[in-house]
């Protein structure tokens, strides 16, 4: 009688049903949280093209200030183009967008003959594009 008692006292676990309620549970929560996290990456992705941007934005500008015109290429901010007396580093490397694709520069601009365009193609890497596809620049969204 004692081995049936010590039996029946060593048999713990989950029924069926429980197992079950926690696998609605989760699904319930995956289908009402999941959907509004997954966006958030789109959004990080553009929010930090916008900002490398601005920061090659603000680094080209220095390298006018010290050599009295814009580069023609964006490595002449990390590299020497040569015959560059003033010139500085002032990058260590440029990094690719967000979607791993170059950064697009070209001097004189577009959309600012006196200055430049400096942007990413968005998620998509090809010119144009609507929502997390859009072409992200330095430009006014109303110019383009």
């Amino acid at each position: 009688m004692k081995k049936e008692k010590q039996k029946n006292i060593n048999q713990s676990g989950f029924t069926l049903i429980e197992i079950m309620v926690v696998v609605v549970i989760i699904g319930l929560l995956a289908t009402f949280i999941l959907p509004s996290v997954v966006g958030q990456q789109d959004v990080a992705f553009q929010k930090g093209a916008q900002a490398k941007i601005s920061q090659y934005s603000s680094q080209l500008a220095l390298y006018k200030l010290d050599n009295f015109t814009y580069p023609n290429t964006l490595q002449a901010m990390v590299t020497n183009p040569g015959g560059k007396k003033n010139w500085r580093q002032l990058l260590p490397k440029i990094d690719k967008d967000p979607w791993d694709n170059e950064y697009q520069y070209k001097f004189p601009g577009d959309n600012n003959p006196s200055s430049f365009d400096l942007w990413s193609f968005g998620a998509d890497g090809a010119k144009g594009g609507e929502g997390f596809n859009a072409d992200i620049g330095n430009w006014d969204d109303s110019q383009k």
